[in-house]
């Protein structure tokens, strides 16, 4: 099954939503090769033949490889991930503070509403920049999850034509 991806970078219920679906696709694919390779070791019983031999030694190897594409792909996501926001926590928490000590030392009302104004556009930075995480986290899933759904759909579709 097909399906259309849509931008999801501004939204991140759509980017967990795209992710579900794609998790879905690859659980199904996965079911059908299941079906298919058990049906097919059933009937090879004790004394597989060469291309059933194979076929056997062939899913243990996919696993292994499609599990570390996953690790290698979720940790570079995290390394810049874990870099990116490392720098703008030390930058909010540098901001922040620097708002609150202003806003403090404000000498009379003007100034008071003025370094108030700056604190709140400080803790907004801090709110996008949460917002932005739970999307970064949802690109670190869906970048684990790619060499994995691509090995389960392309075997549901080199065993469907069997």
């Amino acid at each position: 099954m097909k399906r259309i991806t849509r931008g999801t970078s501004g939204n991140p219920f759509l980017a967990w939503t795209d992710l579900a679906w794609k998790v879905g696709a690859m659980s199904m694919a996965s079911a059908q090769v299941i079906a298919h390779r058990t049906t097919r070791m059933a009937a090879a019983g004790p004394n597989p033949g060469t291309r059933d031999q194979q076929e056997f030694a062939r899913m243990g190897q996919e696993k292994f490889d499609a599990a570390a594409a996953s690790v290698q792909a979720m940790g570079v996501q995290l390394l810049n991930m874990n870099l990116t926001f490392g720098a703008r926590v030390f930058r909010h928490m540098a901001t922040g503070g620097a708002a609150m000590a202003s806003l403090a030392a404000s000498r009379d009302a003007g100034q008071f509403v003025t370094r108030q104004a700056q604190l709140v556009r400080a803790v907004s930075q801090s709110v996008a920049t949460m917002a932005e995480m739970s999307h970064s986290t949802v690109r670190v899933a869906a970048h684990g999850l790619k060499p994995i759904h691509a090995r389960a759909t392309a075997n549901a579709r080199r065993l469907g034509k069997r």
